[in-house]
């Protein structure tokens, strides 16, 4: 939790990212991921001054739960004093303890994006999916928080003026946006009208300029006029030089199975799972994992 210190821009964490999506798609499946096409709503985790702390905080720790599809969870939450913004304590269930920094006791709005983060912990660690080492795996909760729903809260937490800073999460408010973004475009919603942090809603402008950037890479047919020339140019050399591979600075590269047709391998721009195709001009491609449909000129 960034409280007051400086926070981290950018996409630093952007390959984690992608490859916590693609990882998503492979352990939940096309049809599982679907099911998420409703995000938390805002008014099912409001939070006043009014409220009574703890019995507010079980509300919100339900609908996490409820959300995630957890029945059968039930998250006991505590606060105490703390460095992180918070913990949970990951056993077999079906209780678990989550601790919320005591800051939130006078911080109520943003309790929901704590738990937010907490209850996908519980949600990985039953799905078994996790990634090596604390920093990937933190990507990893963050990542699949926001692409299954739940993570607008996340990125509205952010809030930054000249003389204070608060930033829930492991990604950046750019990440939280691009991947929001991502969720947005496939799901057809418009998460920009839930953010209460004028922040927030900047980094995910951000996050879905980035996030259209990755449906307009060759050999995608969208691909803008740069691209393509650059595209035409490192074909001509996989084929006239019989050197297939990967060229710096782009996503694809090219290849060839036991001196076959040259085909062009590329991340699908929906899950990032890696596709390939033959290079024959224009192809129409449908993703394995998550089943998105391609337009390509190889």
């Amino acid at each position: 939790m960034a409280n007051g210190g400086p926070v981290e821009h950018g996409y630093p964490h952007l390959d984690t990212v992608r490859a916590a999506v693609t990882a998503l798609y492979k352990r939940l499946s096309y049809d599982t991921v679907r099911s998420f096409a409703t995000s938390v709503a805002p008014a099912d985790v409001a939070f006043s001054d009014q409220d009574d702390l703890h019995l507010g905080a079980q509300r919100v720790a339900h609908e996490m739960v409820r959300h995630y599809g957890l029945p059968d969870a039930r998250i006991i939450v505590s606060f105490r004093e703390m460095t992180h913004a918070a913990n949970v304590e990951l056993a077999a269930g079906p209780e678990y303890f989550v601790e919320l920094n005591d800051r939130f006791r006078t911080h109520r709005r943003d309790i929901g994006a704590a738990l937010a983060h907490e209850v996908m912990h519980v949600y990985l660690h039953r799905l078994d999916l996790s990634f090596p080492g604390t920093r990937d795996n933190e990507i990893l909760t963050d990542t699949a928080a926001t692409y299954l729903g739940a993570g607008w809260l996340l990125l509205d937490a952010f809030r930054e003026d000249g003389a204070s800073s608060q930033k829930l999460g492991y990604l950046t408010p750019e990440e939280f946006g691009y991947v929001l973004a991502k969720r947005a475009l496939l799901f057809g919603e418009d998460p920009a009208i839930w953010f209460t942090s004028p922040q927030a809603y900047a980094a995910y402008t951000k996050g879905l300029a980035q996030a259209r950037r990755d449906e307009q890479q060759p050999p995608l047919t969208a691909a803008g006029w740069a691209g393509r020339r650059r595209y035409a140019r490192d074909r001509r050399h996989a084929q006239d030089h019989s050197a297939p591979g990967s060229h710096p600075g782009v996503p694809y590269s090219f290849t060839s199975a036991d001196r076959g047709p040259l085909g062009v391998c590329f991340p699908c721009p929906t899950c990032h799972q890696r596709i390939r195709v033959p290079v024959r001009g224009r192809v129409r491609a449908r993703c394995g994992l998550c089943r998105t449909v391609l337009e390509c000129d190889t």
